[in-house]
């Protein structure tokens, strides 16, 4: 939150107050509830009444306000997300209900999963039939140059000291613009962009929608391609296949924008493809620049998801080939040194 001794004390004893002050209860404490939130901590209270989340977000360092916004506007659609109990904007601080400790990603296994994935789809739906505000940012050109980017300069040639020559960095451009063109053709709804099962909490009567403060208007089947073939968590392909048509039979009976279905199944493998390289720059860029090394280990997990659909598509095979020429190489050559 801050590296200034003082201040931490300071916001601390602050926001200590502010719960029992919201609780009335004076003698409610409070604990750590989550980490990696940004510059947002969450804090369980225990006290006389049922414990609750304190949300602390330092105006200095982030504002509530578009986190709140969001929030309105999903729950206003039906979604469901954490009931804000009490809030003071200014201070940063809101009380939220209690969704309990694991994740969805963390109850998910191969009994529950069509049950959990179904449920997760009517969130998802709601999600995606509210119509964007007009002032919404969008996942266009500038966040796709971006998201190519980071594959680049992170993975390949920070993490994997790889420098391509000037035949392989036209191959990898052209299958980069064919997969950008791809998501900019696409209908574009409300889109989460992190619509994966560590982002939702089994919570009853449904499950409830975490991390959407950062929501623009994007692709169709970005999130439920995101869903499916999660960072953390892979399932096997016929399976995944199996549930994008289920979500494209429910989209369409829910009047969402979706072609049909084989164009459906490509437009989500091929923004599969493209979350995947991105997630592998974000990873190697959590590794460098802020010393989160944890996950590194899941490289593998991306590299496999690029191999069983890739040969799907020719039109994708120039990346195909670098990564059997040259990424696999320097990736079995660095776990060997």
């Amino acid at each position: 939150m801050t590296t200034n001794p003082q201040l931490q004390e300071d916001r601390e004893s602050v926001r200590l107050a502010w719960a029992r002050q919201v609780l009335d209860d004076d003698s409610a404490q409070l604990q750590r509830a989550s980490v990696d939130a940004g510059h947002r901590s969450y804090w369980r209270s225990s006290g006389r009444g049922p414990d609750r989340i304190v949300m602390d977000s330092p105006p200095l360092l982030e504002d509530v306000r578009p986190w709140l916004k969001m929030h309105d506007l999903l729950e206003s659609g039906g979604v469901r997300v954490p009931q804000v109990l009490a809030r003071d904007a200014d201070a940063g601080f809101l009380l939220l209900e209690d969704l309990g400790g694991p994740t969805l990603a963390q109850a998910l296994d191969e009994g529950n999963a069509d049950a959990y994935f179904e449920a997760a789809m009517t969130q998802l739906l709601r999600l995606q039939s509210i119509a964007p505000p007009a002032d919404m940012g969008e996942f266009g050109e500038a966040l796709l140059q971006r998201d190519a980017g980071l594959f680049e300069e992170w993975f390949l040639q920070r993490h994997l000291r790889l420098e391509l020559d000037c035949g392989e960095v036209e191959q990898l451009q052209g299958v980069q613009r064919r997969l950008m063109d791809n998501a900019l053709a696409q209908a574009q709804v409300l889109t989460h962009r992190d619509f994966m099962p560590r982002n939702l909490m089994p919570a009853q009567p449904e499950p409830a929608v975490l991390d959407f403060q950062d929501c623009v208007r994007g692709p169709i089947a970005y999130d439920p391609i995101s869903l499916f073939k999660d960072a953390f968590l892979s399932w096997p392909l016929a399976r995944v296949d199996g549930w994008l048509e289920q979500y494209h039979q429910r989209a369409q009976a829910a009047g969402l924008p979706v072609p049909a279905l084989a164009r459906f199944q490509r437009d989500a493998d091929w923004l599969g493809v493209q979350r995947h390289l991105k997630i592998l720059g974000i990873f190697a860029r959590l590794h460098y620049r802020d010393g989160k090394s944890k996950y590194l280990v899941d490289v593998p997990r991306f590299i496999a998801y690029l191999d069983e659909v890739l040969p799907r598509y020719p039109q994708l095979q120039p990346l195909a080939d670098l990564l059997e020429s040259r990424i696999k190489p320097a990736l079995q050559s660095k776990a060997s040194a």
